[in-house]
């Protein structure tokens, strides 16, 4: 086809449904070059990870209030509305001219391979699938549009495909046999053009028999890369390990720690339901045969330890509860664990750290990193690399095969998932993923204080009525709750037991005698170091929410 002929302005529709499966052809494609190579090189996921690593604070932190786990799927979903609305655009930029339509398919190859190189774990063969891909959709692009308007020489139609009707005062010529594809009838024989046609004809057939074509190879490719991708899965590595026994188990819980109230959440987050806040768009499936851990810079011997190695260290269990900075006050983002795993401390201190070294720059796997003070991890607490939670092998989307976990500070600055290297170093000479972003450097938890029952805006029935929550203040522990209703006066709250400082703590007030109307409920926590939660807000940018949970409930 010349692309510098115009087609016709109609079928519009036609044009954006072709851009449409182009475009799907080009994911598809990239999707199966990913599933081959690295599935986070995928063309979607590329630059979901990318807008990731570019969203502003409170673009994120709204992202996580609104959507909550559903984050990532919200992402990926607005990623491919996008898509399909710029497809649907070079489609008819392709209808005007095919040139329009496949250099703009192009661009957005380049835009993926951007957006792929640009991942601190990128590879050079990463660009490969945004490449493959687009040159895929543009040339799906030019055959579609090239079997749903076939062109002929430029001022001229074939008179093979129809007769147009004579002036009725002119002889009619003998009748020429029928054909089922003309109009009107056909005249057989040579092609027989006359001046002034249309050099375009609309090709109904051309366009579904493409289309039908089109969907099977982007369904086919889409589906092959999944199933290429999921042979990457590690849940059978992770299913053949044994859970190694604690040389160190944690005490029994005391009783009273779970004072085992319908809707107040449970002293151990069960795995599947603790939160799950990270940058990872695909999980990371770390084989732990192949799994290495480096701790360099600013020490004294450099140490790699293989999986094999850190299970044959000295393991100890113990209690701490997580909480992600993106929590906001009254939020769900936090959950509480047993741990097993090596002391940090003890790693560290094998590798020799030199002095004047402040910061622990650890990196995952897909190369996110956290920074967490040299001081914080080698003051006695208990910091671990932890390869089982609750009990089981570490799961995968909990930081599989191993994790860092360090009570008393934020997760950004402290829980690395899937951690395979760690650099000692300092504060005033790196920095970690999330402080050019705007967030603090270190992040030392606050005091904070939850309502679980009753409900935020539900209705309860008059009489007596528990409140109850959670509060946490982890490396100083909870020392006092107190609860008031409509501004009276503070009422102090029974707590739970606990094992140690640096887990929440659950607590109750037994005998509220609700009455009928519209009540709103405040709590507030005091640590052990004395300190009582400010009433002032403060949103979870740059370290931390702060202020009281308070509901509003009606009685009835």
């Amino acid at each position: 086809m010349n692309t510098n002929q115009t087609p016709p302005r109609g079928h519009a529709w036609a044009a954006a449904l072709i851009g449409v499966v182009a475009g799907a052809v080009a994911l598809g494609i990239g999707q199966l070059v990913a599933g081959l190579l690295n599935p986070k090189a995928s063309p979607v996921i590329a630059v979901g990870d990318a807008a990731v690593d570019r969203t502003p604070a409170a673009l994120k932190e709204w992202a996580i209030r609104t959507f909550g786990a559903n984050d990532k799927l919200v992402l990926i979903s607005g990623i491919v509305v996008v898509l399909v609305l710029i497809a649907a655009g070079l489609g008819l930029l392709a209808r005007r001219r095919v040139g329009f339509g496949t250099t703009g398919m192009m661009i957005f190859g380049i835009i993926g391979m951007a957006a792929a190189f640009s991942r601190p774990d990128s590879g050079p063969l990463d660009v490969l699938p945004s490449v493959v891909g687009a040159g895929a959709g543009a040339w799906a692009l030019s055959i579609l549009v090239r079997r749903t308007w076939p062109a002929v020489e430029p001022g001229y139609e074939d008179l093979r495909r129809y007769r147009a009707p004579e002036p009725p005062e002119a002889p009619q010529p003998p009748e020429a046999p029928e054909d089922s594809e003309g109009v009107g009838g056909t005249v057989e024989g040579p092609a027989v053009m006359r001046p002034g046609a249309r050099p375009y004809e609309f090709d109904r057939r051309g366009l579904l028999t493409g289309v039908a074509a089109g969907v099977v190879v982007a369904g086919a490719a889409g589906l092959a890369g999944r199933g290429l991708a999921g042979r990457l899965n590690v849940d059978t590595e992770r299913a053949q390990i044994a859970l190694p026994r604690p040389a160190t188990p944690a005490k029994p819980l005391p009783a009273g720690a779970d004072l085992r109230l319908r809707d107040l959440s449970p002293f151990t987050t069960p795995n599947r339901d603790f939160y799950r806040v990270d940058t990872a768009l695909v999980v990371p499936q770390v084989d732990p045969k192949t799994w290495t851990l480096k701790i360099h810079g600013m020490v004294d011997r450099p140490v790699e330890l293989t999986y094999a190695d850190l299970l044959k260290r000295p393991l100890m269990e113990a209690d701490v509860t997580l909480t992600c900075v993106s929590n906001d006050v009254g939020g769900p983002y936090v959950g509480n664990a047993r741990w097993l795993g090596a002391r940090l401390a003890d790693v560290l201190r094998d590798a020799g750290i030199r002095s004047g070294a402040d910061m622990l720059l650890s990196t995952s796997s897909d190369g996110w990193t956290c920074g967490t003070p040299v001081d914080v991890a080698m003051d006695g607490r208990d910091a671990l690399l932890a390869i089982a939670m609750n009990g089981e092998i570490l799961p995968v989307s909990h930081g599989f095969p191993v994790r860092q976990v360090i009570p008393g500070l934020y997760g950004y600055v402290s829980a690395t998932k899937w951690v395979t290297d760690i650099k000692v170093t300092r504060f005033d000479q790196d920095e970690a993923y999330w402080t050019p972003r705007g967030w603090a450097p270190k992040g030392p938890i606050k005091t904070e204080s939850r309502i679980d029952l009753p409900r935020g805006g539900s209705t309860i029935t008059a009489g007596r009525t528990a409140i109850a929550g959670v509060a946490w203040a982890q490396h100083r522990g909870i020392d006092a709750v107190e609860v008031r209703v409509d501004k009276g006066s503070w009422q102090q709250a029974r707590l739970a037991e606990v094992p140690g400082p640096d887990t929440w703590r659950q607590w109750v007030v037994d005998d509220w005698q609700a009455t009928p109307g519209k009540h709103t409920i405040e709590v507030r926590a005091t640590d052990a170091t004395g300190q009582t939660q400010t009433p002032d807000y403060a949103p979870p940018a740059p370290d931390g929410a702060s202020g009281w949970h308070s509901i509003l409930v009606v009685v009835k």
